[in-house]
């Protein structure tokens, strides 16, 4: 497990830029080691900011984005062509845009399976692929300290599976997949991306380790930074 590492932002626009420099270094430093990188990428509206960030310095990054795996940590279970799917949001901002190939959704609701089959599914991708040990897991967190679709006092993601269905979410929609703790805690890199007074207090909670917080409880194997704003 590594130490955190904080890193802080004066404005959510610095903090996006920031990270996309991050990334694209990141990336292009590991397809030079002759990786595949494994990436899992998260939603929100700094992740969005982020992802756009990414796509405005793809250009220039010399990033091969037909080799790079790209997974979800959590997704909303609701129709493929649903607003709120993670998925829609980061192939609109950033991965059709720079024509990534090798993307992981994780199943929707319109997929013709249950949402245990549908975790299953994924979980068993993932299993099958370099993916299931990431080179980077970007996550949000929610003013209650929840990453991914892992919720304070809750147990599912204790599971031993890679990947949970979620039922009755505290935060809507209520179904959801989400990555396990021991699945997430398989990243060599934990970059959590955080921004909004409102978060302030758990940030400061989960980087004390205050373990009642599920973002406390994530942590890359090599590298676990906080980027805040």
């Amino acid at each position: 497990m590594s130490s955190a590492e904080v890193r802080r932002y004066d404005q959510p626009d610095e903090l996006a830029r920031g990270v996309a420099a991050g990334f694209l270094d990141l990336v292009a430093d590991l397809q030079a080691a002759g990786k595949v990188p494994q990436i899992a990428l998260t939603g929100g509206t700094i992740a969005e900011a982020i992802h756009r960030s990414i796509a405005d310095g793809a250009a220039a990054s010399g990033v091969d984005w037909g080799a790079v795996d790209f997974w979800w940590g959590d997704e909303r279970f609701v129709p493929a062509g649903s607003p709120d799917r993670n998925a829609g949001q980061a192939r609109a901002a950033f991965l059709d845009v720079v024509g990534a190939t090798r993307v992981h959704e994780m199943p929707a609701s319109d997929a013709g399976m249950s949402i245990d089959d549908a975790a299953a599914s994924y979980g068993r991708e993932l299993r099958d692929s370099p993916g299931d040990d990431f080179d980077l897991v970007m996550l949000g967190m929610g003013p209650d300290g929840h990453v991914a679709s892992l919720f304070p006092g809750r147990t599912e993601g204790d599971s031993p599976e890679i990947a949970i269905p979620v039922l009755d979410s505290p935060k809507p929609p209520p179904e959801r997949l989400s990555l396990t703790f021991e699945a997430l805690n398989r990243a060599q890199r934990v970059w959590f991306v955080v921004s909004g007074p409102e978060k302030a207090d758990a940030a400061a909670r989960a980087i004390d380790g205050d373990q009642s917080l599920p973002a406390a409880r994530v942590h890359g194997k090599t590298e676990t930074i906080w980027h805040l704003a």
